[in-house]
């Protein structure tokens, strides 16, 4: 592997990283909310249940995810990771859109399930990465 495709690896990782985290977050965030809505104020974190905050949350996470996912599926061509990713990507944006309208419990369920698969589908793709990862002379791995 060269250096130039040793750094988009490693870009690649790190995006896949950075969306795992965000997702797993995003998945904790709508779960609890429900329980910890009243006390946010109270702790100055008020905006964390705002709706405009958490749409552009789920915005930037499914952007990550996309991007990241459709660079694996190009690297490794494994589906698992896309598959696990869009019924994901599908109920974090039907959570904070139709389903807000209708019930928090809807809307949490919805967004929390969708936020557990897009960090799953970060997760595996990361590991098919990994496995095929030949380590050569120029590796620093």
């Amino acid at each position: 592997m060269d250096a130039r495709q040793e750094n988009k690896s490693r870009w690649w990782s790190l995006a896949d990283r950075v969306g795992a985290t965000a997702s797993f977050l995003c998945a904790i965030h709508c779960a609890a909310l429900p329980f910890v809505f009243a006390l946010l104020p109270l702790l100055g974190l008020g905006f964390l249940a705002d709706h405009a905050f958490e749409r552009g949350f789920v915005m930037f996470a499914c952007t990550l995810a996309l991007i990241s996912l459709i660079s694996g599926y190009r690297h490794h061509h494994r589906p698992l990771p896309l598959l696990l990713a869009l019924p994901g990507l599908a109920l974090l944006v039907v959570g904070v859109t139709f389903a807000e309208s209708y019930s928090v419990a809807l809307h949490s369920v919805l967004v929390t399930c969708g936020g557990v698969l897009v960090a799953t589908a970060h997760f595996v793709n990361l590991r098919t990465h990994r496995a095929l990862h030949v380590h050569g002379p120029q590796c620093v791995h």
